[in-house]
């Protein structure tokens, strides 16, 4: 099934929908997100399926949401490509690089990734993003795919410049308003297994910038649930991000940083597109853009 959470004309509050082609029938109204779907995976029940009477509107109606409005967690993988890795100046990794995200940071398809006031180094990163549905721990990789609720795309918005400020990543990958999601959250029998063999992209103004694969990823998704589950409890709704192949602006020459007006896409074949146009921080103090 395709799922889309968002609002249409009337309803203030998301309701969640299946789509097919240009077409969104409505799922479950008045939702919130994708939770109570979740919830029913995690117990073992089958997802329901519209009704001979459920409303029908055009994808283009629906203004997307979090598909999962406050997940507990969003563990990220970083150097899951070994180009990227290479095209960074590190080693290709034996165990996944992690940091975690905060839900402040998330945004989704459709919303304004935000350019801040302190950096102009604002770089793109496509990802496969899984969403949990069963939760547990030392989870077995011949199992992990079982705890897969679906998946997603995501764009991995880095202000460089933070990100290596320390040796550690967090600041630069947790300004608010910088990851964006979605629209469309994919269970597993939507796509091969692990979601591997998808096409990957970025489009930055309709030029391509990242074009790889997942079936390159070094750590899959099976493998790196089983590693992420010896650590922590992996509950229903959490998001693991799957890192992002070669071709960030940071590596480019001359580098290519995103800045307002700019239009990123990211893709993953099978899934989506997930579309943002860039904006500047509103300087909340002069109540005017952020150069």
């Amino acid at each position: 099934m395709r799922l889309l959470t968002g609002t249409v004309s009337g309803h203030a509050t998301p309701s969640v929908f299946s789509v097919s082609g240009d077409r969104a029938t409505m799922l479950l109204e008045n939702a919130g997100d994708l939770s109570g779907l979740i919830a029913r995976a995690a117990e073992g029940q089958s997802l329901p399926q519209p009704g001979a009477d459920a409303s029908v509107v055009d994808v283009a109606d629906v203004k997307p949401s979090l598909p999962v409005a406050r997940p507990g967690k969003i563990v990220c993988l970083g150097l899951n490509f070994a180009e990227h890795a290479k095209e960074g100046g590190y080693d290709v990794p034996d165990y996944p690089a992690m940091f975690m995200r905060a839900s402040t940071s998330m945004i989704p398809a459709g919303a304004p990734m935000v350019l801040p006031t302190a950096s102009h180094t604002f770089d793109y990163e496509t990802e496969l993003m899984v969403i949990i549905g069963k939760g547990g721990r030392h989870i077995s990789e011949a199992d992990a795919l079982d705890h897969v609720f679906g998946y997603s795309t995501f764009n991995d918005g880095s202000i460089r410049e933070y990100q290596r400020k320390t040796h550690q990543w967090t600041a630069g990958k947790n300004f608010d308003g910088t990851g964006a999601i979605g629209p469309i959250v994919v269970t597993p029998d939507e796509v091969p297994g692990g979601a591997s063999g998808l096409g990957i992209q970025t489009r930055l103004n309709g030029r391509t910038l990242q074009d790889s694969n997942t079936s390159d990823m070094i750590f899959t998704v099976a493998r790196t649930i089983a590693i992420v589950s010896e650590i922590m409890t992996l509950e229903p709704g959490d998001m693991i991000a799957f890192g992002t192949p070669p071709g960030v602006g940071h590596a480019r020459k001359p580098q290519v940083w995103m800045k307002p007006g700019d239009v990123v896409e990211v893709e993953i074949e099978g899934i989506g597109i997930c579309r943002n146009e860039i904006v500047a921080e509103v300087d909340m103090t002069h109540g005017t853009a952020a150069e």
